[in-house]
């Protein structure tokens, strides 16, 4: 009796070491209790009731890449092309990600080729190659409303590659390579217009500097023989007054020897002879012409007595 009580406790300790359970990080445990959702576990240590509860589903609530196969799409200028799409998503309640859709990842597959689809069909071949971020902006706002019922939230959504058809290929590379022959033209263009501009500029201060020089040297010019007139009028006036001083310093000796009378028929005698010199037909002679002998001594007698 004792054996067969030991061996139920065992066994009851068994099933309950069976039941417990422990949740690690980052994942969840949808429970059902008689075939129905009762709970969800999180992380830590748990014990289900033995065959009445079970693991429905073991939900991983990390972020997920999705890396999709390239889909076929019609532009809305009826070019066929292959895009692939990596999607980020992440299982954020694990009820509705366990009873929502029958295959999670399948159907966010299918639902973003089919949104792909109806985004590039109303961009043209040029709108598509140069507007992914628009692309990528809008199926990740579509896709994360629509996976809402699953318990899904898509965090990002990102155009992989874009492959157009080959004959598209080389039409672009053809239109590529004349675009940057005619880049290329263009700023051969404007360096020959900068150079020509560079040298005209270069003229033309040339010119502008070469006027100011001769504008300059005529100033300087002009400076010099005002300067040399200046001169050459205060060294006439000089010699003019030194004349003059020397006539009046003469004029004062012959004053201060009391011949004013005798100078006067000098001067009138010198006249006389610069007439006589003359062309002129007529001569006039002074009334006093008699008495000029006599001047003429005392004119002599008065320099004699200077001297002495």
């Amino acid at each position: 009796m004792i054996y067969v009580l030991v061996g139920i406790l065992a066994v009851i300790v068994l099933v309950i070491l069976a039941n417990v359970r422990i949740v690690p990080q980052s994942q969840a445990f949808v429970i059902e209790r008689l075939g129905t959702y009762a709970t969800t576990w999180h992380t830590g240590l748990h014990v289900k009731i033995p065959f009445i509860d079970r693991i429905a589903k073991r939900v991983s609530l990390k972020e997920k890449v999705m890396d999709f196969v390239p889909q076929p799409v019609i532009t809305k200028d009826n070019v066929t092309m292959m895009i692939d799409t990596v999607v980020y998503f992440q299982i954020t309640d694990p009820k509705l990600n366990a009873y929502g859709v029958e295959n999670p990842i399948s159907a966010l597959e299918n639902l973003s080729a089919t949104t792909l689809r109806n985004i590039i069909g109303d961009l043209e071949l040029d709108q598509t190659l140069t507007s992914r971020d628009v692309i990528n902006s809008k199926m990740r706002i579509i896709l994360d409303e629509a996976t809402d019922p699953w318990g899904i939230k898509v965090n990002r959504v990102e155009v992989k590659n874009i492959m157009p058809p080959d004959a598209i290929k080389n039409a672009m590379e053809k239109q590529m390579r004349a675009e940057r022959e005619r880049r290329e033209s263009i700023l051969i263009a404007e360096g020959q217009k900068q150079s020509a501009i560079l040298v005209a500029e270069g003229k033309k201060q040339s010119m502008i500097l070469e006027a100011e020089a001769n504008k300059q040297a005529m100033i300087l010019k002009a400076e010099a023989e005002k300067e040399a007139a200046i001169q050459k009028a205060l060294g006439e006036a000089q010699a003019i007054r030194e004349v003059q001083q020397a006539k009046a310093d003469g004029l004062k000796m012959i004053r201060e020897a009391d011949a004013d009378d005798a100078v006067i028929k000098l001067r009138s005698l010198e006249a006389l002879e610069k007439a006589a010199d003359g062309q002129s037909t007529k001569i006039i002679i002074p009334s006093e012409i008699q008495s000029m002998a006599g001047v003429v001594t005392a004119v002599s007698e008065l320099a004699k007595e200077k001297k002495g």
